[in-house]
């Protein structure tokens, strides 16, 4: 049912140059994309129009261009670095005589190759579902020829109707099991903010060394590669952040300008890590010329999901690309990390990391002073068990004088355990 690379395909790229920002691609990204998919790119056709042109997007000239090169290369396919409508596509493949796909055809079929979870697969699938049903007509000769024989004459569906039919029942039926997952992931949710763990989603654009960066610090095995779109399942880390406690590390899929819309929608569970993280850790491929437009695209990204008010630090990675460069971390103006410069690929700078996320998380800590009666040993012994103890003072009549300082998840689970036990030495203490 789906346009599917086997792998050794040879295709013609298009790029347009536009003169509006917001229609411009970059033909360098494409061809990245080309060669994430398992194509071999044998030419590239570029051009500049003012607009699309309505029916062939190119124009007929350069149209009649193209399909001499895919003649003289052999192409299998075209391949356009931008979206084509439905009856662009099929006026292009009479031109051409072989398949054409668009940008977002193209994001889809990297998306269907890297998809390894059930979850991952059925958002694939659904995004896919949507993007086809508009293009249904194509490589169809009987679409309308409408069933007949005995007992079947009369009004009837054609095959377009029917094909229409089965897609809707499909697209129904893979909603609903995103329904359950995404329950699921929403009570795991629930669970980490009872338990008051703080999570932390790794987000940026497509290759800037996310799974990389968490696979140090996490110490796991993600897949992790030179490449767009390289992670696409979401995986999930705890991961003990000293003196912070246990904190959850989220690694997501990247972001790409123009995100088709049909792939946000269908990764709506997946990127609900991201809108539900107590920070964005946005990292950014220092040595990339376009990383500040590539910055610009993720915000974008993030807006749509409504995750873009929460707090981020950026991490510029890469730094091992870069020459005269050293880790190092930036403030703002009131004294808050904002940027860290790291390597994740050599590890350098990666204990500036920890120390800046320890900053960032801090006011989830409780610091205060508690004044313990002797009798209290067995709470002195648990703050000592949880290595919060800054400093101890014994009085002259044997009390205890504690300064403590824990995490505040931490701090709830002493407060069950010891009710009201905690003010009263609380306030004893400030009367000390």
């Amino acid at each position: 049912m789906f346009d599917r690379y086997q792998g050794g395909e040879q295709a013609v790229l298009v790029h347009v140059n536009f003169i509006t920002e917001s229609a411009r691609e970059d033909l360098e990204e494409l061809k990245l994309l080309v060669s994430s998919a398992g194509v071999e790119a044998v030419g590239v056709v570029t051009g500049a129009r003012n607009a699309p042109d309505a029916r062939l997007f190119v124009g007929s000239g350069k149209a009649e261009e193209i399909a001499s090169l895919v003649k003289a290369m052999h192409a299998d396919v075209v391949i356009f670095n931008h979206a084509l409508t439905p009856s662009q596509e099929r006026n292009l493949e009479r031109i051409f005589e072989c398949r054409v796909i668009d940008r977002t055809g193209l994001i889809l079929d990297i998306f269907a190759q890297r998809a390894r979870t059930h979850e991952g697969k059925l958002q694939v699938e659904l995004a896919q579902l949507r993007h086809i049903s508009t293009r249904l007509i194509r490589g169809w000769t009987h679409l309308e020829r409408q069933k007949g024989g005995i007992g079947l004459r009369g009004p009837g569906e054609t095959q377009l109707e029917t094909d229409r039919r089965l897609l809707r029942e499909r697209i129904k039926h893979i909603l609903k099991r995103l329904e359950k997952v995404e329950k699921q992931r929403e009570q795991g949710r629930r669970s980490r903010k009872r338990a008051e763990i703080p999570t932390l989603a790794l987000v940026g654009y497509t290759n800037a060394g996310k799974s990389t960066l968490f696979n140090k610090i996490t110490q796991s095995a993600v897949y992790a590669a030179d490449q767009l779109f390289a992670t696409l399942d979401p995986t999930l880390r705890k991961f003990d952040l000293g003196d912070i406690g246990p904190v959850i590390f989220a690694d997501t899929v990247g972001f790409i300008r123009h995100l088709p819309h049909d792939l946000v929608a269908a990764f709506k569970a997946t990127l609900t890590e991201t809108r539900d993280a107590d920070l964005l850790v946005h990292v950014i491929d220092a040595a990339d010329e376009r990383q500040a437009e590539n910055r610009q695209q993720v915000n974008a990204v993030l807006e749509e999901i409504d995750a873009l008010e929460i707090p981020q630090l950026l991490v510029f990675n890469k730094l091992d690309l870069l020459e005269g460069v050293s880790p190092r971390i930036e403030y703002n103006e009131e004294g808050v990390p904002e940027r860290v410069w790291v390597s994740a690929a050599t590890g350098a700078g990666l204990e500036l990391l920890e120390q800046v996320l320890r900053e960032r998380l801090a006011p989830k800590m409780v610091e205060t002073l508690l004044c313990l009666p002797p009798a209290e040993g067995k709470l002195r012994g648990a703050l000592y068990q949880l290595q919060c103890v800054q400093r101890e003072q014994v009085q002259d009549n044997g009390d205890m004088l504690l300064s403590v300082r824990l995490p505040f998840i931490e701090w709830q689970k002493l407060k069950k355990h010891y009710a009201e036990k905690l003010d009263v030495f609380s306030s004893a203490a400030e009367h000390q």
